[in-house]
């Protein structure tokens, strides 16, 4: 068999290059509408066709839940150590620097204190960008300070969770948390300062065994995956196909397991009127 080189390539590289930049378009996941930036910024980043409530992060939430200009955050600086001196496919403390940089957080959850309407509160987000929204140690000090800054100005708390659950890179410091915030939690009961959580796609493990289920009321956005397990785990371990919808906020509103669902476009106007009845 002869060798030989090929001087002329059938297929162009270039031949199928969008001449729109890129970034500018996103698809749904649910529908597949193509949908610009701006006109999903504008719908507050649900699908205009099906109504898909797109994964966001804690400065969005911030952008279109408090009065411009209101909102102050606190210990914005707090950063994650690793005190374990973890490793997988690499190092926990170069996955945090890496985490930073590429997020521009601190860590997986924002806090700070804000007005709704003219009405105070206190304010914790976590963001699903930063480590798949993971509860370490820095998360839960941050939602605990939080707490207790609605404590001592006995303001209401909000808290947005979208989690995946615990850091396991942080062990037992991890797990922690879930205790911690909840001890916050029943002191802010027992003063009778009203807790409003809201779940985002996702909530799930740690997040949802403490802080998440603990609100005298609990919101959830239209079709957000809520658990502890994931489905097919659940489905692994009892050998049985589960109901449709199984985990969804529709499916736990049924039974009751959250009080409402609500739509981006009302969240503001409901935490509003929910803060308003419960002070």
């Amino acid at each position: 068999m002869g060798w030989f080189t090929r001087k002329k390539e059938n297929i162009s590289r270039d031949s199928k290059k969008s001449d729109l930049p890129d970034g500018l378009w996103k698809k749904c996941e649910e529908c597949g509408e193509i949908i610009h930036n701006k006109q999903l910024e504008v719908n507050l980043w649900c699908c205009p066709k099906c109504n898909l409530h797109f994964r966001i992060g804690s400065k969005d939430y911030i952008s279109f839940l408090f009065d411009e200009g209101t909102f102050k955050e606190l210990d914005k600086k707090m950063k994650s150590a690793d005190p374990l001196k973890f490793a997988d496919t690499k190092k926990y403390s170069d996955r945090i620097s890496a985490t930073i940089k590429k997020s521009g957080l601190n860590d997986a959850v924002r806090t700070g204190v804000g007005k709704i309407n003219g009405k105070k509160a206190a304010f914790a987000c976590m963001d699903f960008g930063f480590i798949g929204g993971s509860m370490g140690s820095v998360v839960g000090e941050k939602i605990a300070r939080a707490i207790d800054a609605a404590y001592e100005e006995k303001i209401p708390m909000i808290l947005i969770s979208q989690s995946g659950g615990a850091r396991m890179m942080e062990g037992a410091y991890s797990l922690m948390q879930m205790a911690k915030t909840s001890a916050r939690l029943a002191r802010l009961a027992d003063a009778k300062i009203p807790y409003i959580s809201i779940l985002a796609d996702p909530t799930t493990g740690g997040v949802t065994a403490s802080y998440a289920m603990l609100g005298d009321v609990i919101i959830a956005e239209p079709k957000a995956l809520i658990g502890f397990a994931g489905p097919r785990v659940i489905k692994q371990t009892i050998g049985r196909d589960l109901p449709e919808g199984f985990q969804k906020s529709e499916f736990l509103l049924e039974n009751g397991f959250v009080d409402f669902i609500v739509n981006r476009k009302q969240m503001k106007e409901k935490v509003y009127q929910l803060i308003d009845y419960l002070t």
